[in-house]
C-alpha cells in the first residue's frame, strides 16, 4: 500500500486585493480567524454575524477593509433580509455553526443543528449565487463521517435526540449540499465552484453550550491542549477560499489522523459521496426552505 504523503506546511494566503467576501460566524473561533486572514491579504470582508456588538469586537481586532453585518442563519427572513442587502460577492465562506447543543426548534420550526449548519447555509448560498463570481466554501467536520441522515425524519421528531448524532448528520448534510451543488453548476455551464474544508481538531468555543458538562469541559480542556490554535486550524477554509482547486475538492489537515497539520485534499465517507443521497437532500431542502437553484 502506498505511503500517504504528509502535507507541505502552507499558511501564506495569496492577495485578495480587489476581491469581497462573506464570511459567516465571523465573530469568533475559525470565522474570526478566517476573517482576519482575508482581510489581512487584501480582501474586504463582511463578517455575518448573529450578534453585532461581538461582531464589532472582533472587526475592532482586525487590519484592513471589513464590515459587520447582522445574519442568523438559523433564521430564515434574517437569510433573506441578509441576503437583499449584502450586494456583490466573490467568495461566499459558509462557517457559522452549533455542536451537540441541546434540543430546540427555530423560529422556522427546525432543529437548531438542521438549521444553523445546514438550512440556512442552503438558502444563503442559492439567493447569492447570480452574485457570487467564484466560489462557495462550505465548512464541514470530520464528524461527518459518522453522520446517518434521515430525510423522513430531519427534526428529530420520531427518534430520540442524541446532540451528536444530530451534528454529524449536518456535517455529512455540508458536503453532500458541496457536492450536488457543484454538479449542478457544472450542468448550468457555469464556472463557479463549490469547495469544502474541515479543521480537525482545533481549540475554538463551539463546544461551550453542549448541555453536557463533561463533554463541554472536554472541549474546553482537552483541545487547548491537544489541538490546533484557531489561526491553524481556520488554514483549511483559507486554502478551500483562495488556492486553485476544482470544484468538489475537500481540503482537511494532512496529519494523523486529520486532527492535526496543513492543508491538503482529503477523503470523505460512502455517504458523503453518494450522488443520489445528494439530490434527495437537496430537494428536501428546498422544501424545508423555499429557495430553489436560481442558474
Amino acid at each position: 500500500m502506498a505511503r500517504r504523503r504528509r502535507a507541505e506546511r502552507w499558511d501564506a494566503v495569496p492577495r485578495q486585493d480587489g476581491r469581497r467576501f462573506v464570511v459567516t460566524g465571523a465573530s469568533g473561533g475559525l470565522g474570526l480567524e478566517t476573517a482576519r486572514s482575508l482581510a489581512a491579504a487584501g480582501a474586504h470582508v463582511v463578517l455575518a454575524v448573529r450578534n453585532l456588538a461581538k461582531g464589532e469586537a472582533a472587526a475592532g481586532s482586525m487590519r484592513g477593509s471589513v464590515e459587520v453585518c447582522r445574519l442568523d442563519v438559523a433564521d430564515l427572513s434574517s437569510v433573506h433580509e441578509f441576503a437583499e442587502a449584502v450586494g456583490p460577492v466573490d467568495v461566499l465562506v459558509n462557517n457559522a455553526g452549533v455542536l451537540a447543543v441541546p434540543y430546540a426548534l427555530t423560529v422556522d420550526g427546525f432543529e437548531t443543528h438542521l438549521a444553523t449548519n445546514h438550512l440556512g447555509h442552503f438558502a444563503l448560498t442559492n439567493l447569492l449565487l447570480p452574485r457570487i463570481t467564484d466560489r462557495v466554501v462550505v465548512v464541514s467536520s470530520d464528524s461527518h463521517h459518522t453522520g446517518e441522515l434521515d430525510l423522513t425524519d430531519l427534526n428529530w421528531q420520531r427518534r430520540d435526540y442524541k446532540p451528536y448524532a444530530a451534528y454529524g448528520a449536518t456535517k455529512l448534510a455540508n458536503l453532500l449540499f458541496m457536492a450536488e451543488l457543484q454538479r449542478r453548476l457544472t450542468a448550468a455551464g457555469s464556472t463557479l465552484r463549490a469547495t469544502g474544508a474541515h479543521p480537525g481538531s482545533t481549540a475554538t468555543g463551539i463546544t461551550a453550550n453542549t448541555g453536557n458538562r463533561f463533554k463541554t469541559w472536554i472541549g474546553s480542556w482537552g483541545h487547548p491542549l491537544f489541538g490546533m490554535k484557531p489561526w491553524q486550524g481556520a488554514l483549511t477554509t483559507l486554502y478551500a477560499a483562495t488556492m486553485d482547486v476544482p470544484g468538489n475538492t475537500f481540503i482537511g489537515p494532512g496529519g494523523f489522523l486529520e486532527m492535526r497539520g496543513w492543508p491538503t485534499s482529503v477523503g470523505r465517507s460512502q455517504q458523503a459521496s453518494d450522488p443520489e443521497l445528494a439530490k434527495e437532500l437537496w430537494v428536501r431542502s428546498e422544501e424545508l426552505t423555499g429557495v430553489r437553484f436560481p442558474l
